[in-house]
C-alpha cells in the first residue's frame, strides 16, 4: 500500500531497501532538469543521464532526456514538453571508499562508520569503469537504498594496453585505442604509451590529455 501525505510519497519499508518514504517536489518544471536528478516517471523512479533542451523552428519547444530505470537498469528516451511539470525525488549523497567487486556487485564503504553496502553492477556498469579500488566517490541514496554512484568530473587512469607510441606523432585527429588500469577503452592520440597516465573527462567517457609524471 502507498500513502500519499503533504507532498511525500510512504511505502512501507522492504529490508534495508528502503527508508520508509521518500520526498516528492511536484511542482517542478523541465526548467528545472539536471544530470542526476531522479524524477518519477510513469510510475517508475529514473535518473537523468542526460539532457537537450530543443527549440524547433516550428512547433513548441521540448526537452529531450535519456533516463535510466534505477531499479532495472533500462535505458529509455524520453521527450518533456518545455515547462512541463514534473515529479522529482530526494537524494542525498554520502562519501565513501570503493573496496573490491565481488561476483557481479561492487562494495562500498563509509570511511566513518565503517558502514557496507554492496551495489549490483546493473546500477553502477557505466560509472565504475572510471573508479579504482580505493578511490573515495560519492554514493547516492533514496532512504536506504543505493541508486548509484557520481564519480569525479574528471580521473586519472593509467593506459596498461595499447599499441606502441609514435614519438612525435602530434598529426591532429589520429587517434588510437587504449585500454586503462580500471578496464575502460578510450582512443587516444598516437603518441601515448602503455604506462602513461591519461586525464579522462567522466562526463562523455573521451581523454583529455597525458598527465605529466614525476620522474
Amino acid at each position: 500500500m502507498i500513502l500519499q501525505q503533504n507532498n511525500q510519497l510512504y511505502i512501507p519499508k522492504q529490508g534495508r531497501k528502503f527508508s520508509g518514504f521518500f520526498e516528492r517536489t511536484p511542482l517542478a518544471t523541465t526548467a528545472d532538469i539536471r544530470t542526476g536528478m531522479v524524477i518519477e516517471h510513469k510510475g517508475h523512479r529514473m535518473k537523468i543521464l542526460s539532457f537537450l533542451h530543443v527549440k524547433p523552428g516550428k512547433g513548441g519547444a521540448f526537452v529531450r532526456t535519456k533516463l535510466k530505470n534505477i531499479v532495472t537498469g533500462q535505458v529509455v528516451n524520453e521527450t518533456f514538453r518545455a515547462g512541463e511539470k514534473i515529479t522529482t525525488v530526494r537524494v542525498e549523497n554520502h562519501r565513501m571508499q570503493y573496496l573490491y567487486s565481488e561476483n557481479s556487485s561492487f562494495v562500498f564503504m563509509n570511511t566513518e562508520s565503517y558502514d557496507q553496502v554492496s551495489i549490483s553492477s546493473e546500477l553502477v556498469s557505466n560509472e565504475i569503469t572510471f573508479i579504482k579500488e580505493g578511490t573515495l566517490i560519492d554514493v547516492t541514496f533514496i532512504g536506504e537504498e543505493v541508486i548509484g554512484i557520481v564519480p569525479p568530473v574528471f580521473v586519472e587512469l593509467e593506459v596498461t594496453e595499447s599499441d606502441p607510441g609514435i614519438r612525435g606523432n602530434t598529426a591532429t585527429g589520429a587517434t588510437k585505442p587504449a585500454t586503462l588500469e580500471t578496464g575502460l577503452n578510450v582512443n587516444v592520440p598516437l603518441f601515448v604509451e602503455k604506462g602513461d597516465k591519461l586525464k579522462i573527462d567522466t562526463r562523455t567517457g573521451e581523454y583529455v590529455e597525458r598527465v605529466k609524471q614525476d620522474v
